[in-house]
């Protein structure tokens, strides 16, 4: 081989192994980088990431379900606030208020309309009306203590004198104990309430006496759909004796009753559904002679004014019913023990 082509082929080669080390050499520097960056800034970056993704997750998660507890809360707190024991109208709710909450009652309850006893106009209006200061002790137990008046229209009506006026009615002291508080875990609420009463007056006479009753009260309220449907219910017991005034004689009667009540939120702040009662008189003190018996059917309505005060409307009217007395056996009503209407507006404030 001449020693041109020698130098020539040295060249090439030459030129070969340079080209071959610059197009080999950042091959490894490349891929050396690449896995420091992806084993060290990346990986480094992801872990940051997934830890920010998972610290950022628990916190939506914790943020959500703290935020959802708190409106879980304040949704409960919510209903809690809503006073089942004056949402029904007649029927009483099984709540009492918060430890140290006080309120001023005004309850009135209207009776109208009865047998005439003649030809002619007759009239039967009776109003007794409470005022009353209660107060809870404590969460489960709340104390009333009211003072009543009596004003009545009476003429003309069968085995009742002709009356008009309007008295003092003696007072009373209520003692009610929550055994269970309605919420969304337990829909269920349930009270019982001793009334004991001193009055002045016979409430369906009319006639001057001094009479002791106590009424035995359960109540029962169910939240059938939250923060929507309330159904709520009473029994109740009343035994009573008085001794009327002048003559000395002691009137001995008894009443039982068994309320139901449904009601629905219209409005945020409004309350109105159906409500029947069924109520039977006695003779005696314990249910000792059956006299007559009624069934009342009517609307409710309660409605609260901002958060201290409220306004309960109910009326009622007297759709079925039965007189043992054998003057009265044939009448569709009892309007001897009962009246045909009757009309009930408590507003109450709260502080």
């Amino acid at each position: 081989m001449s020693l041109s082509r020698l130098a020539s082929l040295r060249v090439l080669l030459a030129g070969l192994c340079l080209a071959g080390t610059l197009l080999a050499a950042p091959t490894p520097i490349r891929a050396e980088q690449g896995a420091s960056k992806t084993g060290g800034e990346t990986s480094g970056r992801g872990r940051n990431d997934a830890d920010k993704d998972k610290d950022g997750k628990a916190k939506d998660s914790n943020g959500k379900d703290g935020k959802g507890g708190d409106d879980d809360r304040k949704g409960s707190d919510a209903q809690d606030e809503v006073d089942t024991e004056n949402l029904f109208g007649f029927t009483e709710g099984s709540e009492t208020g918060k430890r140290g909450e006080q309120e001023i009652l005004l309850d009135s309850i209207g009776r109208f309309s009865k047998r005439r006893a003649d030809t002619g106009p007759s009239r039967y209006r009776v109003s007794n009306t409470k005022l009353s200061y209660q107060f809870d002790p404590t969460d489960n137990f709340s104390i009333d203590l009211g003072i009543f008046a009596d004003a009545r229209s009476v003429r003309n009506i069968a085995d009742l004198p002709d009356k008009s006026y309007g008295t003092f009615d003696g007072a009373s002291a209520e003692f009610k104990y929550r055994f269970l508080k309605a919420s969304n875990d337990n829909p269920l609420g349930l009270a019982v309430e001793l009334r004991p009463r001193y009055a002045r007056i016979l409430p369906v006479e009319g006639q001057g006496a001094d009479i002791f009753d106590m009424e035995s009260l359960l109540q029962l309220d169910v939240r059938l759909v939250p923060d929507k449907v309330w159904y709520g219910s009473n029994l109740s017991f009343e035994p009573s004796v008085g001794r009327l005034r002048g003559t000395r004689e002691v009137d001995r009667s008894s009443t039982f009753l068994w309320s139901h009540a449904v009601v629905a939120r219209v409005t945020q702040d409004t309350f109105v559904g159906p409500e029947l009662r069924y109520l039977r008189a006695y003779d005696g003190a314990f249910l000792n002679r059956f006299e007559g018996h009624a069934v009342f059917l009517g609307p409710a309505l309660y409605h609260r004014f901002g958060e201290k005060a409220f306004l309960t409307l109910a009326y009622s009217t007297q759709i079925a019913g039965h007189d043992r007395d054998p003057s009265y056996m044939r009448r569709a009503f009892d309007l001897t023990h009962f009246e045909r209407h009757a009309v009930r507006v408590k507003l109450g404030l709260e502080f």
